[in-house]
């Protein structure tokens, strides 16, 4: 049985969506083959699943033979349809761990001062993998190598190797399984340990050593060749990610090794309270099970911005210079080592100015992270006295923590499409008004503002057949297909109606260019209201805005204000549409800068329109964050800024420092 689909798992089938997809297939009786251009692989085996470079929005097939392959292609295809497939199990405790990450790597930028930038003489260069400064000492971590036995084995010896083999698998896995029982894990290192789990009892690489074991070859030799062979395919797949999967495929088989040659690894437990870890390569397992608080920073030989151990290093935010070479082990020799975690460099043993600028970097970062903290709970004013709200843009009830603990006074966005794309078939009614009501809750008596369903061609989701379109971006997306597809719009309306009896709740349509929308919009609105109250089902009011994103919204910004009660001015999609270049395109990347006279008169144009008509006008795009701009923002009238929860008290301070 054969069924195509487009996946949907976020970033596509990687180490931990991959190793979980193998675990549903491996449910089956059935053969299970995934099929992508062409190429085929067993979906019961994780290395080869992650050689196939399944991506994001890439067409796969699956086919299934065997007593329940009915039940099989359902299943799997669901999962590549949900863009959190595999995450369900660990999502309460992975956006914890991520919002904590947030806080400690993101939440503070400071300005680079003018000498800071310039070169720092002696610097060796390698990748950036993990912000931050640090000063340290150099705890030098270079295992000896495990070499080839190259023993050739007798045709009597082959079965005792084999079962060597065998049981120095079940001794990885069981280490394994006692690190991930371990408290002191984080969900997002307990997740890289148990990918690392699979791929060593992964068939591709149990098939190798075994076939290698069967002409003759030690287990060692075989482990070795065959970790080194995987690892060469990951390294010539057209992606950094499964390029960074290299490095873990040589980790597990060192592992595997070692229990073959009964060794233990080097330990890391000795690395003394903020010293750099200077190494060659760190096995993700080694490192996540290290002491984490007591690393200053990480310099690796080996690894990019992609790699397992730089996602642990941001995770626990530590700064990390990846990529090194051989430049390492001369590191490894020095008494001190300086790390720029931003620009990648490394100094050893830095003296005079060099230290003194690092170690004022390191004390201005302290300084303002614990600074910061004190607008966690500011309203900010602006000079006369009005409130400006900073907001918090999610997409999912999980991310509610995260932004509450960073101070958000409501939530300035609230993305539905994940609502819609996270499930096999369209969200019911029931379901939107229990999501919307839970969001009202959590925030009051802060407003919420809904985004209704924007989406399109560019992302589609089930339940809906979008039509091919050469330029999904100006096509039938957001109000336009949601008027277009009133059975699909008016129970997201009826419940955002049945959340509104919480008083806080607003609502905002997409890709607006002409009032006729917001008419068309109001309409239905009216009669979800009607319904509702034939039914005898509670509801409230809510304002109706729009988001200001598309050029046409600018110009007839001021009829637009007569029809509704607020802006909310998407910085991203305006600044594509204006500059007329894709925002995905990295060839005019530099087209797409929010600062631009065209895209900055458009937001002034914007503006003028509302406070004349004295509505609301916000905005929602990554620009609201940014320091630099917020003073021209509240200059221009605007009274609501939302962003990224992370960023929002460093905006609260900047605002904090104008009244």
């Amino acid at each position: 049985m054969e069924r195509s689909t487009i996946v949907r798992v976020h970033e596509g089938l990687h180490a931990r969506p991959a190793t979980r997809f193998v675990k549903l297939a491996k449910s089956f009786e059935s053969e299970v083959e995934i099929i992508k251009d062409g190429k085929s692989a067993s979906a019961k085996s994780a290395v080869k699943l992650m050689l196939l470079a399944v991506k994001e929005n890439d067409e796969v097939t699956i086919r299934t033979r065997g007593a329940d392959e009915i039940e099989a292609v359902e299943a799997l295809v669901g999962y590549l349809e949900n863009p959190l497939a595999g995450l369900a199990e660990e999502q309460a405790q992975a956006e914890p761990d991520a919002a904590a990450a947030a806080g400690v790597t993101l939440k503070v930028e400071p300005t680079k001062s003018a000498a800071f930038e310039e070169e720092v003489s002696g610097a060796l260069k390698g990748v950036a993998a993990s912000e931050g400064y640090a000063v340290g000492a150099a705890f030098a971590h270079f295992p000896p190598e495990i070499k080839p036995e190259r023993r050739t084995l007798s045709l009597g010896d082959i079965k005792a190797e084999l079962v060597r083999f065998t049981d120095a698998v079940e001794v990885v896995q069981a280490r394994m399984n006692a690190s991930l029982a371990s408290d002191t894990l984080s969900a997002n290192d307990r997740g890289i340990i148990a990918a690392l789990r699979d791929i060593a009892a992964d068939d591709e690489l149990r098939d190798e050593v075994v076939t290698t074991i069967n002409t003759g070859s030690d287990a060692v030799t075989s482990v070795i060749g065959a970790a080194s062979k995987i690892a060469a395919q990951f390294g010539q797949v057209d992606d950094p990610y499964l390029n960074a999967r290299a490095d873990d495929v040589q980790a597990v088989g060192r592992q595997i090794c070692l229990a073959l040659l009964g060794q233990a690894d080097v330990s890391l437990d000795d690395i003394s309270e903020g010293a750099i870890l200077i190494a060659e390569d760190i096995g993700a397992w080694d490192l996540a099970r290290a002491p984490l608080k007591r690393i200053g920073g990480i310099v690796c030989g080996h690894g990019g911005a992609t790699s397992h151990i730089a996602i642990i290093a941001r995770a626990h935010g530590i700064p990390a210079v990846l990529g090194m070479g051989a430049q390492v082990h001369e590191l490894g020799k020095a008494r001190e080592i300086a790390l720029d975690g931003h620009r990648g460099h490394i100094v050893a043993n830095p003296e005079g100015a060099v230290l003194d600028r690092f170690r004022a970097r390191i004390d201005e970062a302290a300084r303002e992270r614990e600074a910061l903290k004190a607008f966690k709970d500011t309203t900010p004013h602006r000079a006369d006295g009005t409130v400006i709200e900073v907001a918090a843009n999610i997409g999912s009830l999980e991310e509610i923590d995260a932004a509450r603990d960073a101070g958000a006074m409501g939530v300035g966005l609230f993305r539905t499409e994940l609502l819609f794309m996270r499930h096999m078939h369209l969200p019911s009614e029931d379901m939107q008004a229990e999501t919307y009501a839970a969001l009202a809750k959590a925030f009051a008596p802060y407003p919420v503002i809904v985004r209704t369903l924007d989406i399109g061609g560019d992302k589609p989701i089930s339940g809906i057949e979008f039509p091919h379109e050469e330029n999904p971006f100006l096509g039938w997306r957001g109000i336009r297909m949601c008027l277009d597809r009133p059975d699909i719009f008016k129970p997201q309306l009826r419940a955002l109606l049945r959340a509104a009896v919480h008083g806080n709740v607003k609502v905002m349509l997409p890709m607006v260019a002409d009032v006729g929308e917001v008419r068309a919009t109001r309409a239905l609105i009216e009669t979800c209201k009607a319904e509702l109250a034939v039914e005898k089902i509670a509801f409230g009011e809510f304002q109706l805005g729009v988001m200001i994103e598309t050029p046409a919204a600018v110009l007839i910004a001021p009829a637009l204000a007569r029809e509704v009660a607020f802006f909310s001015i998407g910085t991203n999609d305006l600044t594509q549409y204006i500059m007329a270049a894709d925002r995905l395109n990295p060839t005019v990347a530099k087209l797409n800068d929010v600062t631009n006279v065209a895209v900055m008169s458009a937001i002034e144009m914007t503006a003028r329109a509302g406070v004349a008509a004295g509505i609301m006008v916000g905005m929602c795009g990554e620009a609201a964050g940014r320091p630099d701009l917020i003073p021209e923002f509240l200059r221009m009238g605007l009274t609501e800024l939302s962003m990224s929860p992370a960023s929002i008290q460093r905006a609260k301070k900047r605002i904090a420092e104008l009244s």
